[in-house]
């Protein structure tokens, strides 16, 4: 599994890997709330599992919307 490390603001830090798939805190418009990793940056960049639509924040906002890893990448 990942690490996740609290720092001293309270944000929860992830490893996250391209490939990963990750479920978010609320849902998105179409109901669906898991999500794949696209690519990781200064911002990271997912793609909702029910209907494509690709959304892109940065890395700091994204990690406070991710509710948790269903399942890493190997």
């Amino acid at each position: 599994m990942t690490k996740a490390q609290i720092s001293r603001m309270g944000c929860i830090h992830m490893e996250l890997k391209v490939g990963d798939l990750v479920e978010m805190k609320k849902q998105h418009p179409c109901g669906n709330s898991i999500f794949t990793v696209l690519r990781i940056g200064a911002d990271i960049k997912l793609q909702c599992k029910g209907c494509g639509r690709i959304i892109m924040d940065t890395k700091a906002e994204m990690t406070k919307r991710i509710k948790k890893l269903v399942q890493p990448q190997e």
